[in-house]
């Protein structure tokens, strides 16, 4: 069910919050990258009334916001106008821009109000409009992985770990849940809870993670996967809003450094009944066979689904073995090497933590992706078969066992994806295709160094 904001949400803001001068208003395309307008507080009636016009081209548009004319919606469509409507309960204040600055999320719609089915909010909704069919409501909770980098490069361009603004120090070791490290980063993360609650994103505790200047924050489950998701946009641009503000960036690229650990995205999911129990409660460790099942069709289309948990070109170098990132269709219980892990704890806590996807990855077609196969192996009562015991990179070398390797391959096989077709929406599907192999005609145009130290001389 799409839910539009009431004019009302905006008046009593507005009314509780009279320093109010501008207001950002975002959509977040398929590339995971929000875009928007900054608006003067004046024009945020209109939208609350009736909408805003943006084009659709915004829907398809590359990673650095360039045109996708071969998604056919630029020319031929005439970039025709969408209408864009406010998230409910998405408009708050932006603290990091001032505190005069406002902003609210926006979802896209067609002239007529039908719900736009590139929008990755509404591909969402398609998947679990299924579930709601079925009596059925996934409880989800997002895990992001992130570096702080200084925002000025090395003498030879090289990426930076930020310097500590009350140590001045850059971090070195690894120093993996040290407390040292959190410390050093007190104020960036003090604001950032700050500005948590204040945009109403429940944000949890931190640690540092398997690298220098390494961090995650979980945040709090919810019986309602859509919101969850927003979550995870509305925090990502928070923190890279308060970073800037403490002299670094906040960067999810997948794989920023070769040599050290890349950044995941974690997703916790159950499933409760109409009654809000968790069907996937079990005092077997394995949980429920309703979770087995859940797991059994999100391990058989892993593969088919890469292409969304890992969308970028750098997506791709995070993918090694014993590097806590995984590397093939394996599932286990209280066990980091496998990509689908049934965490320890009570009964009534049983869930799966899917660990494929890159931080890169945009959270609504990253659950929408997940949350379809898990539909598809409990509506088809999936084995998952037996859980991997102990090492999962091995067990999956001794098996001959991967997901896609490299971008193309990830590209071609969700093109062929019939199931998640027929839960994204095949136009969907259609569409980031395009979008994806602009981007790699765009991306190998370019000679990188590489080319010159390899080539240059040797070819």
């Amino acid at each position: 069910m799409v839910m539009v904001a009431s004019p009302d949400e905006c008046r009593d803001f507005l009314a509780a919050h009279p320093q109010v001068k501008f207001v950002e208003v975002f959509f977040t395309s398929m590339t995971g990258v929000p875009r928007g307008k900054r608006l003067r507080v004046h024009e945020l009636h209109a939208i609350y009334d009736y909408g805003r016009f943006l084009p659709g081209s915004i829907l398809v548009v590359d990673t650095v916001g360039a045109d996708c004319e071969e998604t056919g919606l630029v020319w031929e469509d005439g970039d025709a106008d969408r209408r864009a409507r406010p998230v409910p309960g998405t408009l708050t204040l932006a603290p990091w821009l001032g505190p005069d600055v406002a902003q609210v999320m926006l979802s896209l719609y067609e002239l007529d109000g039908t719900p736009n089915d590139l929008d990755p909010r509404h591909v969402l909704q398609r998947v679990l409009d299924r579930y709601a069919a079925d009596g059925l409501t996934p409880v989800a909770a997002c895990e992001l992985e992130y570096y702080l980098v200084d925002i000025e490069r090395g003498p030879n361009g090289e990426l930076l770990p930020a310097r500590s603004v009350l140590t001045g120090q850059r971090p070195t070791g690894i120093q993996v849940y040290g407390l040292p490290e959190l410390e050093a980063n007190a104020p960036f993360l003090r604001e950032l809870w700050d500005t948590a609650d204040t945009i109403g994103v429940p944000l949890e505790g931190a640690i540092s993670e398997f690298a220098p200047a390494q961090v995650e924050l979980t945040l709090k489950h919810k019986p309602d996967a859509l919101r969850a998701a927003d979550d995870a946009v509305l925090y990502k641009r928070a923190a890279k809003g308060v970073a800037l503000r403490h002299g670094c960036e906040a960067t999810f690229m997948a794989k920023p450094w070769a040599d050290k650990a890349g950044n995941g995205f974690h997703v916790h999911v159950s499933f409760n009944d109409a009654g809000g129990d968790n069907l996937c409660a079990a005092e077997d460790p394995e949980g429920s066979e309703l979770l087995k099942h859940a797991i059994g069709g999100m391990k058989v289309l892993l593969g088919e689904g890469m292409a969304i948990l890992a969308p970028n070109a750098n997506s791709y170098r995070r993918f090694k073995a014993n590097s806590y990132a995984p590397v093939a269709p394996t599932w286990g219980v209280n066990n980091r090497t496998v990509s689908l892990r049934v965490p320890a704890g009570p009964a009534p806590t049983r869930h799966v933590e899917h660990r494929v996807a890159g931080a890169d990855g945009n959270p609504y077609l990253v659950m929408a992706t997940l949350l379809a196969a898990a539909h598809h192996g409990i509506t088809n009562r999936i084995d998952p078969g037996p859980a991997v015991v102990g090492d999962g990179y091995a067990a999956a070398a001794k098996e001959n066992v991967r997901l896609p390797s490299n971008w193309f391959a990830a590209v071609d096989l969700f093109e062929k994806s019939q199931v998640l077709a027929d839960y994204l929406g095949e136009r969907f599907v259609e569409m980031f295709v395009s979008v994806k192999r602009t981007e790699q005609a765009r991306f190998f145009e370019v000679v990188g160094q590489l080319d010159y130290d390899w080539y240059l001389r040797n070819a």
